[in-house]
């Protein structure tokens, strides 16, 4: 089967765009400065992340294919994902000393401090999600709260295998189908269950796996059947404007969660491979996930310094800038060294220098 040509697209696009959406919601979110509330009316980090998983399904299970087997497969993987994490983690865990109610000493010694670091270097964040003294008088206290999708990232990647085994024995349509149904019935249960019990338990379940499968089933599917897209992506892109027009219409929980990712899924990867090209945003590298993983604590620490009291879209600014800078930093210093030269953002960056020479 024919490979996307991945300078040829817009997954760099959008994938920074989708981390720049979440960047701006939790601006709002976090500081509840209510000159900054249009950031969180314009702005959805839910579809911005149900974007991330759709992209992550077409994308990974093409690496898998293009992997000379699981361990080949692991390493990069791996590689991609845990140096610039695991970075971001410590990094915190040491700067938050700085800004913590404790004094250092008391701060390291904490069982708290090193509950954090244990907990999120395993991406269990929700087991300690705080260091000690830190955002304590804050409307969150999370350091990191964006890094909760990151342990669904891995789950994706680990189920690939075993997917990609199950697709071959009982075949791609019935499995998915009947996977992508699985995770709908697990996701309306649990709604059910808070609507009748108003936990929010059944909620912060629901958002985990396998409540976000269905996104990423849908980007497996369109990538398995691409060529047999051709000439079809006109009646799929209907299709999909006319869920969306039905979930305007309804208000009913099971059509959102049995059609979201199929709509979504559909206008996302649309975008990636169907619009024309809008130019190599990976040339400088592949800043969204240095956005996504470090705009967190950027934003809690000048809520902190009350600079977003102060001076709101000053605040902004600063942090665009900021995670801009850091975003950079990450991608240069960390995740960069640890992938392979043949490695797509490395070859787009290798492109883009290139061409700049040439001129």
């Amino acid at each position: 089967m024919a490979r996307p040509d991945l300078r040829a697209n817009n997954f760099d696009l959008l994938r920074l765009l989708f981390a720049s959406a979440v960047f701006f919601w939790h601006v709002h979110v976090l500081s509840r400065v209510p000159a900054l509330e249009a950031l969180g009316r314009v702005f959805s980090a839910d579809i911005a992340v149900k974007g991330f998983f759709v992209i992550s399904g077409y994308l990974v299970m093409m690496s898998w294919e293009n992997s000379a087997g699981a361990r080949d497969y692991a390493g990069k993987r791996l590689r991609r994902i845990y140096p610039a994490y695991a970075a971001v983690v410590l990094a915190c865990a040491l700067a938050g000393a700085f800004l913590s109610s404790l004094p250092p000493s008391e701060y390291f010694l904490s069982g708290g401090f090193a509950r954090y670091l244990a907990a999120n270097l395993a991406f269990l964040n929700f087991l300690a999600p705080s260091l000690p003294g830190l955002f304590g008088g804050q409307p969150f206290a999370e350091v990191n709260g964006a890094l909760w999708t990151l342990k669904i990232e891995v789950m994706y990647y680990a189920l690939v295998p075993a997917l990609a085994w199950l697709l071959a024995r009982f075949g791609r349509g019935r499995t998915l189908i009947a996977l992508y149904l699985l995770a709908a019935l697990y996701s309306l249960v649990l709604g059910e269950l808070h609507a009748r019990s108003g936990a929010m338990i059944w909620l912060q379940l629901q958002r985990q796996l396998p409540g976000q499968l269905g996104y990423f089933l849908v980007g497996v599917g369109l990538y398995l059947v691409r060529e047999r897209l051709e000439g079809r992506w006109p009646a799929l892109l209907a299709a999909a404007l006319a869920i969306f027009a039905l979930l305007a219409l309804t208000a009913s929980p099971a059509a959102l969660v049995l059609l979201q990712p199929l709509m979504l899924g559909i206008l996302v990867i649309y975008a990636a491979v169907r619009l024309p090209h809008l130019g190599n945003f990976a040339r400088f590298g592949d800043l969204s996930y240095g956005v996504y993983i470090l705009h967190f604590p950027v934003i809690q620490a000048l809520v902190a310094a009350g600079l977003f009291a102060a001076a709101p879209w000053t605040a902004f600014g600063v942090a665009a800038a900021l995670v801009a800078l850091l975003a950079l930093a990450s991608w240069h210093w960390v995740e960069k060294p640890f992938l392979a030269s043949r490695s797509h953002y490395r070859r787009a960056e290798a492109s883009a220098l290139r061409r700049a020479e040439g001129t």
